[in-house]
């Protein structure tokens, strides 16, 4: 979120040393209650990695890491710099939970007050800062695919400070949690089966449990419960972190021979499986996070899967939940990590963008138009209409569809963009949510949203236009589904940190709470009045050049919000350099920026092979600003991290 970069980028050394920041916030976890500082860590190579978690890209990076730190985990020492977004983020026992169900196994620091993100004038989430032995800042990055130019820093770092005598070798300071036992670790979603079960998908445990109609009593696990990804039968399976599932209707279970889809996260697949036997089988997905190819690099539509594509072929992103939709007669996928929707036919195997372009952001019209933010719930109507939580964005998004199945438009009744976020019911164009993960609808086609971080499950009525709370006090509820149509319906929530289902009445009342409209707290940048030089450096990796066979391989997406912030400048072009004009009266806004390039691996000639691989760097921003007369009227920034 707000600071993505697609592909592995190399880093260069900073030719001035800058002394690093004494690190400062509230506490740290994952050190056994002992305070860390800068001397603390003296002779080893830290990485800090600014992030919040509620945020998809973050979450990648964490995975990014892992590697790099069991490799090198004598001299480089991971510090997470928590910086939340939300106000839910900032607090105590939720930023522990998040460090216990990601598994993150290295000091964090918890900076409510984002001391430390303004010290090193962090800009994005996820932001990397990489320290030497002594101290020293020696590259800053955003985004995430940094991985293998990290490595070989981290090599060029080892070797230069063994022979200074600089770096000092052995454990570092992690000390691990402890963690809680029990059935269930941070359930995500759940589906009823046809027997009156239910099956939710254990996402700490990395496997799927089937629960009686007690919602406690387990009958059987799919999965072996090890982190991995392996097919075959049920104790041998393997996913990562799954979320949504999807049972098939009976027409299409017969003919493809398995009954549920499962969104498996974060190995960036969907898996089927099959109730009677709980094998499990990949259906789609090669378990690559981004795809990049020669034809996306000529700036050939990226959201173009090839119709004749095998499903295990197609690269997804973080897959977050699943729904069946009678409207496409299709799978409809939540794509968090490229926040889009996406479809999957499986009996034919073809995957599909179903709506999004892929920016992140709130943007309603034609699909093809569209902006989500890391959409994560989905349900549909009575009419055919899915519902979409879009957690980054806190707004319910209404989806809607023509007589061929294809999306006519994408709306949001509640929400008003990236940075704003509160706990109000009322008018719906007044309500607010805060990162909202699940959607279901009521016998009465009112739309029941698991509100996560505000711990409610809110209601909004589409014929009133209205917006109420159900129930609140829930331990981050990630999901929720209609239990029964009685006389008095009742809800099935995934209470995701109290690790359990729960059975939650839909009251006959629901309550009016107004806690008021908040936006995200994050130090703007001064901007002058008038017009803005906007500057993205670009500089190819070694061994690769700009991919010039086309025309300009460089490109700038610029809006803002308000969307009236800007005379001058908005809109897509090529190049990257943009000249933005502010309007008359505007005193801040927020920046919604996209430099993409495409470059290619050369020959030593520097000229570009006929069949070179070739790659698209990509970084989205979204900088909040104010405006000051004495601003500078240039804004810079990076779209290959390099300091």
């Amino acid at each position: 979120m707000l600071g993505r970069t697609h592909h592995t980028v190399k880093t260069q050394r900073s030719t001035t040393p800058v002394r690093a920041s004494e690190l400062t916030g509230r506490a740290w976890l994952n050190t056994g209650d002992r305070q860390l500082d800068l001397e603390a860590l003296r002779g080893k190579i830290v990485v800090l990695d600014f992030w919040s978690f509620c945020c998809i890209n973050c979450l990648h990076v964490l995975d990014e890491l892992r590697p790099l730190e069991e490799k090198y985990s004598d001299v480089l020492v991971t510090v997470g710099v928590h910086s939340p977004k939300f106000e839910h983020e900032a607090d105590p026992e939720a930023l522990a939970a998040a460090v216990d169900r990601y598994e993150i196994t290295h000091p964090v620091l918890d900076d409510p007050e984002l001391k430390t993100w303004d010290a090193y004038t962090a800009r994005a989430w996820p932001t990397l800062v990489v320290l030497d032995p002594e101290g020293y800042i020696v590259a800053h990055l955003s985004g995430e695919g940094h991985v293998q130019g990290l490595e070989s820093l981290v090599e060029e770092l080892v070797a230069e400070h063994d022979a200074k005598g600089t770096l000092h070798r052995g454990d570092g300071p992690y000390v691990p949690r402890p963690r809680p036992e029990g059935d269930l670790r941070f359930p995500g979603k759940s589906v009823r089966l046809p027997d009156g079960s239910f099956l939710v998908t254990d996402t700490g445990h990395h496997r799927l449990v089937q629960l009686d109609d007690d919602l406690t009593t387990v009958r059987r696990a799919i999965g072996s419960g090890t982190k991995g990804w392996a097919d075959g039968p049920a104790d041998a399976a393997r996913f990562n972190e799954p979320q949504g599932v999807a049972l098939l209707p009976e027409s299409v279970r017969a003919t493809v021979g398995y009954d549920l889809i499962v969104a498996d996260t974060v190995n960036h697949r969907l898996r089927g499986v099959e109730l009677s036997t709980g094998k499990v089988r990949t259906l789609a997905g090669n378990g690559v996070q981004r795809l990049l190819d020669d034809a996306r690099a000529r700036g050939v539509d990226p959201n173009e899967i090839p119709a004749d594509a095998a499903p295990t072929d197609v690269a997804l992103s973080s897959p977050w939940d699943v729904l069946w939709s009678t409207a496409t007669d299709t799978l409809v996928i939540a794509m968090a990590g490229t926040h889009q929707l996406f479809s999957f036919d499986p009996r034919t195997g073809q995957v599909s963008v179903l709506a999004g372009t892929g920016d992140e952001g709130l943007r309603d019209g034609a699909a093809s138009e569209s902006w989500f933010a890391q959409p994560s719930g989905l349900a549909e109507d009575s009419s055919g209409t899915v519902w979409v939580a879009d957690s980054e964005s806190s707004a319910l998004r209404r989806v809607r569809f023509d007589e061929s199945g294809a999306v006519s438009s994408v709306d949001s009744p509640i929400g008003e963009g990236l940075f704003d976020f509160g706990f109000r019911d009322g008018a719906a164009d007044q309500a607010r949510l805060q990162h909202c993960l699940g959607v279901a609808v009521l016998p009465d086609n009112s739309v029941a949203i698991a509100d996560t971080y505000n711990g409610a499950i809110r209601r909004y009525d589409p014929s009133t236009n209205e917006v109420s709370t159900l129930t609140r006090g829930l331990a981050e509820p990630s999901g929720v589904i209609l239990d029964d149509a009685d006389e008095q319906p009742v809800m099935v929530v995934v209470e995701a940190n109290a690790h359990r289902l729960v059975r939650v009445p839909v009251p006959k009342d629901a309550q009016t709470v107004d806690e008021g409209a908040a936006q995200m707290q994050r130090k703007r940048t001064p901007i002058a009045p008038g017009a803005l030089d906007l500057v993205v450096r670009f500089s190819a990796p070694t061994g690769q050049k700009l991919d010039t066979r086309w025309g300009d391989p460089t490109q700038l997406k610029v809006s803002s919000s308000p969307a009236e912030a800007l005379v001058e400048g908005d809109g897509t072009a090529q190049g990257l350099t943009r000249t933005l004009r502010l309007a008359d009266g505007v005193t801040e806004g927020v920046l919604h920026i996209t430099a993409r390039a495409a470059a290619c691996d050369g020959s030593p000639d520097g000229e570009i092979p006929e069949h070179a691989a070739c790659h698209l760097y990509q970084q989205d921003w979204g900088i909040p600003f104010t405006v000051s007369e004495d601003a500078e009227s240039e804004l810079t920034l990076e779209l290959r991290g390099l300091d």
